[in-house]
């Protein structure tokens, strides 16, 4: 006799967020990965405010965004995968690219905010999730 193995519908919901959040890392790494390549060749496209507190060179935050992107996007392969150093990595990623973004708000506010949004859910997502 072989015995099948019985999953909770509440562990299926959680696997299929934990899939949907690598998904969507990979998304949200390649949006940030594209929002530095802008910010690093063309660098007028964003409006640089006077006197803001954090106010860094344009092509800083290019590289920032390029690096954060590219490293959000592996760790969401990871995530796929199903990996468990990549769920801790995607929710520090995750975390540092809200910051990266709420930071980055004056240059380009509906972005960062909407980048901000999917890493809530991806944080959440990542959180959410429990291997039985």
């Amino acid at each position: 006799m072989t015995k099948q193995t019985e999953y909770s519908t509440d562990t299926r919901w959680a696997a299929g967020f934990a899939l949907f959040a690598g998904v969507l890392m990979v998304c949200v790494g390649i949006y940030q990965g594209l929002a530095g390549l802008v910010a690093l060749f063309r660098n007028e496209f964003y409006v640089v405010t006077d006197n803001y507190l954090y106010s860094l060179d344009v092509t800083s935050w290019g590289w920032i965004h390029l690096v954060l992107g590219i490293l959000i996007a592996l760790t969401g392969f990871g995530v796929v995968r199903g990996a468990l150093w990549a769920r801790i990595a995607g929710i520090t990623l995750a975390g540092l690219s809200m910051i990266a973004n709420f930071v980055f708000l004056p240059y380009y506010p509906l972005w960062s905010m909407l980048i901000i949004a999917f890493d809530v859910v991806v944080v959440w997502a990542l959180c959410s999730y429990k291997a039985d």
